[in-house]
């Protein structure tokens, strides 16, 4: 009896969620898009807490003001939306959308890049800092801290929606998804909510609160992009690459997440390598 339970289960059951939160005729609220909302309110609600906590700053002279904050909410959810699915045309189908070019505002049917989405937040982060004569790492800094949240739900809506499916394996926590072939395969989603999102997140609370790092300007961005860099490179060993692009380069292991991450580490070890702390004298640069 007791060999028996040392045996590996063949799976664990896929559990059939519904994709859908709420329907209301054609109206149909999905978890992903749930997903996409808590994310982007909890970065704008955290990011104000950090901005407002003089604890946290040089000599107590916060970097902003929280109507700042309230201001960019719009700015960051145009630039995600924006930039995520603009990077997924890109990056990941670009002969489809050429092919149908009208496809491209059809966001309902899924598509959206991560890599994509953070260029837009940058984008919109600096033009926004520039505007309001904030230090444009300070305003990263704050933001950033808050993201992993996000993510992590997101992945935990792609796992909902049975997409982004991991590779085949037989490890005892494998699930058979329902269109993920007669394979039971890894819940790479969930690998990815739990480094992309739950460690990443409290990575970056230990280097705010611990180790004081939003008093050197752009070390917790530079702390998020190597971060989520290297989650992401990580997963993809365990990630089934996209069907339209496949593994890349004669391989059977190279993806377009990983050569799309590979920037974001070096990009990250920068910025915390060359970070300095603020000299008052300067407060007010940007």
């Amino acid at each position: 009896m007791n060999e028996y339970f040392l045996l590996p289960l063949a799976s664990l059951p896929f559990p059939n969620i519904n994709p859908i939160l709420i329907q209301i005729g054609p109206l149909a609220v999905h978890w992903y898009g749930i997903g996409y909302i808590v994310g982007i309110l909890f970065a704008w609600w955290y990011a104000k807490r950090l901005a407002a906590n003089p604890k946290l700053w040089p000599d107590g002279v916060l970097p902003m003001k929280p109507e700042d904050l309230d201001d960019f909410i719009v700015w960051a959810a145009i630039g995600v939306v924006l930039g995520g699915r603009t990077g997924y045309v890109l990056f990941y189908d670009l002969a489809r959308y050429i092919a149908h070019p009208l496809d491209i505002f059809a966001v309902w049917q899924g598509g959206m890049s991560f890599h994509g989405g953070l260029l837009g937040v940058i984008l919109a982060m600096t033009l926004f800092s520039f505007k309001r004569g904030i230090r444009t790492w300070s305003l990263f800094d704050v933001v950033a801290a808050g993201v992993p949240v996000g993510l992590g739900l997101v992945r935990v809506a792609n796992f909902i929606n049975s997409e982004l499916w991991g590779r085949p394996t037989d490890v005892p926590w494998a699930i058979e998804f329902p269109n993920g072939g007669p394979f039971t395969r890894h819940p790479s989603q969930l690998y990815e909510a739990l480094l992309e999102g739950l460690v990443l997140f409290l990575v970056l609370r230990i280097l705010t609160h611990s180790r004081l790092k939003l008093r050197t300007p752009r070390f917790v961005g530079g702390a998020f992009i190597c971060g989520y860099g290297l989650s992401r490179i990580f997963v993809e060993f365990f990630r089934e690459p996209d069907q339209q692009l496949g593994y890349l380069l004669g391989t059977n292991w190279l993806t377009m997440g990983m050569i799309l991450s590979t920037p974001m580490v070096l990009a990250g070890i920068w910025a915390m390598a060359t970070a300095k702390p603020v000299i008052q004298t300067q407060q007010q640069a940007t």
